[in-house]
């Protein structure tokens, strides 16, 4: 696997580098956002770990750049040196599959670099697994979303969340049940869950039929005590 590390700080990107190497890696290195993108344009990166704050573009600007780009579906992992929940959730609207906060453990890094490569190249269990609902079509081996025939793009953390709502229809699950279960986490912020839901929500449109289950979690499909 090749991962992108686009920081600004040179220890930030040897101490990561260092870590992801001994797991295997390839390790790609980038100083701005410049130089990151320029990485990013081809199609050898697996994943990329963005600053939010390295010299323009910024992580958030590169990350709503490539979501809109050739490769909306790489995993990306925004690394944030902001402390509070509302800055945490902005790489997360921005299309961030997943985010660390500054100062880091590498390891855990590296943990949740594993766990999110491990989900976007996730294959269905047995055969060409096809979840409908409605007007929408969920392709499994393919890792495709039609809505009417036209391709909607996910991320792959966005792709499996609603693989998962999908197969479990009408179930409720709450965000620390669906952080274990779609993310693999025993631990994590519960709102990069909510920033999920709504970023499908948003992509799916009408077609989408996730209903949120006051006090207790969501579901796909309406649940006695759904809104």
């Amino acid at each position: 696997m090749r991962i992108l590390i686009a920081d600004d700080d040179p220890v930030v990107r040897e101490v990561v580098r260092r870590y992801l190497e001994r797991d295997g890696m390839e390790v790609v290195e980038a100083a701005d956002g410049e130089t990151a993108s320029a990485a990013l344009s081809g199609d050898d990166i697996d994943l990329a770990i963005l600053d939010l704050m390295m010299p323009p573009p910024d992580g958030i600007a590169l990350c709503l750049s490539v979501r809109g780009g050739a490769r909306p579906d790489i995993p990306i992992i925004m690394l944030t040196a902001l402390g509070e929940e509302d800055d945490r959730v902005v790489g997360l609207r921005a299309g961030a599959d997943d985010y660390v906060t500054k100062p880091f453990s590498p390891r855990e890094l590296a943990l949740r670099v594993a766990s999110v490569l491990r989900r976007s190249h996730a294959i269905a269990p047995a055969g060409e697994m096809v979840l409908r609902s409605g007007p929408l079509e969920v392709r499994g081996a393919a890792r495709t979303v039609h809505i009417r025939g036209t391709v909607i793009d996910l991320t792959a953390r966005e792709f499996d969340l609603l693989a998962f709502l999908l197969a479990n229809q009408q179930r409720v699950f709450s965000r620390t049940e669906l952080l274990a279960r779609v993310w693999g986490w025993t631990f994590g912020d519960q709102s990069t869950v909510t920033v999920h839901i709504k970023r499908l929500r948003a992509k799916l449109g009408d077609a989408h039929r996730i209903d949120t289950v006051w006090g207790r979690g969501y579901a796909w499909g309406r649940v006695e005590g759904g809104a």
